[in-house]
């Protein structure tokens, strides 16, 4: 996907060389290279250069004190369900590919997120034709109203018209 900006390019190389020994994983993200899948990101790799993995609780303790590290960091919150992929473990891509594998199969045991995708042109021309249609219906009420107001306005005047001609007579 070629280079990512403010990332270190060893770390880089390193994280896409992981990526690579599974076939159904595919890294996204321009400016912060990530991988996800049914809405669920899984890992990333941080603008400090940190890796984070997603892993499921047993995964993530085991993993932690195998390799004595803690939990992943971002934007300065503890992202709760990552763990910190040392820059020493992240090169040794062979020992690492197990543990990206459970990550996979934990990220698509989850329920798929509802995607956030634009609705169709067809949808959409649909609703932007109701709401036309409906804004129309407004405005012929409106102006009924008024002519409507204007005709009873009239009446009244031409009663009252009517009465003082009646009153100027006696």
């Amino acid at each position: 996907m070629g280079e990512a900006k403010g990332v270190a390019p060893d770390r880089l190389a390193a994280y896409e060389k992981l990526i690579a020994t599974h076939p159904k994983i595919e890294r996204k993200g321009a400016t912060m290279p990530y991988t996800s899948v049914n809405g669920h990101m899984f890992s990333f790799l941080g603008k400090d250069g940190k890796v984070a993995l997603r892993l499921s609780k047993e995964d993530r303790e085991e993993f932690l004190t195998k390799y004595r590290t803690r939990l992943a960091v971002s934007h300065a919150t503890v992202m709760k369900e990552y763990a910190a992929i040392p820059v020493g473990v992240l090169k040794r891509t062979a020992e690492l590919a197990p543990w990206l594998v459970r990550s996979y199969d934990y990220v698509t045991s989850l329920e798929p997120k509802p995607t956030t995708r634009k609705k169709s042109s067809k949808k959409k021309s649909a609703k932007k034709k109701a709401t036309k249609k409906k804004t129309a219906k407004k405005a012929a009420r409106k102006t009924a109203k008024k002519k409507a107001g204007k005709k009873a306005a009239r009446k009244a005047a031409k009663k009252k018209m009517a009465k003082k001609k009646t009153t100027r007579r006696r």
